[in-house]
């Protein structure tokens, strides 16, 4: 398969730069909530989904605002400097890397490598200029929680953070005018008991996730996987299959659903 491989041109004017200084104040704001709530309040896990319109001067804002019916995933993402970062993004449709020379003429874009298709269409590695909201999760301190989904100018992020945490991100958003919507909120993970698995099947668990087997869309088949840990097919997919009841036995003990 021909890989093909794009540099932008120079680097264009337009993208807005957030304030110096903007994610240490929102920081010190975060240590100024804490001080709002009792401390069972403020430390209680929540997992929320966020929508985001993105801003145009982000080339994914742009890009999926241009082509609302295609679908995207942000896969992967690689710090490289203050200024820098890369993420692996799953598009869909144009198969051969055919949207490489449009992503890579947004003036954010540093560069754009076609990496392979997948399913319904390609993942591509993006070099580009840092999101500013990244910045924020890097000061908080915060895991980014992948994939996550863009359509239409709007991407739905899964965060699990503290509800002051949540608080201070929301005010993020409101202050540097991001439209913003909080599509679910629940306590939590798993109702704060995480299902018990055994060793092995955590193992299992761990090695299917870093192969991309539950990725969307899935990046490995149940026999490359069974493959590369070296068992049959039947052996894998029996030992997921008792994963994820156990997995969602203990979702469904929360809310008291009778099995």
């Amino acid at each position: 398969m021909t890989r093909h491989r794009s540099t932008s041109a120079s680097t264009r004017g337009g993208q807005s730069r957030p304030p110096k200084g903007r994610t240490d104040e929102v920081a010190e704001r975060l240590r100024g909530l804490r001080g709002r709530f009792s401390k069972d309040e403020r430390d209680r896990l929540v997992i929320a989904t966020l929508q985001i319109r993105m801003a145009q001067d982000h080339w994914l804002g742009r890009f999926s605002a241009a082509h609302p019916d295609v679908q995207i995933r942000a896969l992967h993402w690689a710090w490289i400097d203050e200024r820098t970062s890369v993420l692996d993004y799953w598009v869909e449709g144009l198969p051969g890397g055919a949207w490489t020379r449009e992503i890579s003429q947004n003036g954010d874009v540093r560069k754009v490598e076609f990496l392979a298709e997948a399913g319904e269409g390609g993942i591509y590695r993006v070099v580009q200029k840092m999101n500013p909201v990244v910045h924020l999760y890097r000061r908080l301190r915060l895991p980014l929680l992948f994939p996550m989904a863009v359509g239409g100018g709007i991407i739905a992020w899964e965060i699990m953070v503290k509800k002051s945490e949540l608080d201070a991100i929301l005010e993020f958003f409101r202050e540097r005018k991001l439209a913003v919507f909080v599509s679910s909120v629940r306590r939590g993970l798993f109702g704060g008991q995480p299902p018990v698995l055994r060793p092995k099947q955590r193992e299992l668990l761990v090695e299917a996730i870093r192969a991309g087997y539950f990725a969307v869309p899935r990046q490995i088949t149940l026999t490359d996987l069974a493959k590369r840990l070296g068992r049959s097919k039947s052996s894998v997919s029996e030992s997921l299959a008792h994963i994820e009841q156990r997995i969602l036995e203990g979702s469904l003990q929360k809310v008291g659903v009778d099995r």
